[in-house]
């Protein structure tokens, strides 16, 4: 992915996220789990402002099945992070996030999680459906 592209084309909803001071690890840069804390939080704040979910209530829940991270850059403390966020697949149950998180237009990393949704008692595949569907629809880019 080029640097210097217009990335506002390629994700459909846009968060900030600052580092913290604990962030950095002991090589001087952002250490690899706050990568993925930053696109689990962005995830988990647009499902709970977009999508209605009530992480404590909601009948059907996300379950991350898969993630993964590529990383292009580094970062440290202090910065903050912007995070791109699109649905590269929308399935009965199951939806995979693309994110990508970038200090000013240079991409520090991308990555996925998949989550399937279940019902909260049982822990079986439950539909997405309603607000929900609807505002992943919403994400999904070609």
């Amino acid at each position: 992915m080029d640097d210097d592209m217009d990335d506002d084309v390629d994700y459909a909803h846009w968060d900030e996220m600052p580092t913290r001071w604990r962030d950095n690890d002991v090589y001087g840069h952002l250490n690899n789990v706050v990568h993925y804390e930053l696109m689990d939080s962005v995830i988990n704040r647009w499902l709970i402002a977009e999508a209605g979910l009530d992480p404590a209530r909601s009948p059907s829940i996300g379950l991350c099945v898969e993630s993964r991270c590529s990383y292009r850059a580094e970062a440290a403390y202090p910065a903050t992070i912007r995070v791109g966020l699109r649905i590269g697949k929308l399935g009965t149950s199951s939806v995979r996030y693309e994110l990508g998180l970038f200090e000013g237009a240079r991409l520090l990393a991308e990555g996925e999680f998949t989550h399937v949704f279940v019902d909260r008692v049982t822990r079986r595949p439950a539909p997405i459906s309603g607000a929900a569907r609807s505002a992943m629809e919403r994400l999904v880019v070609a």
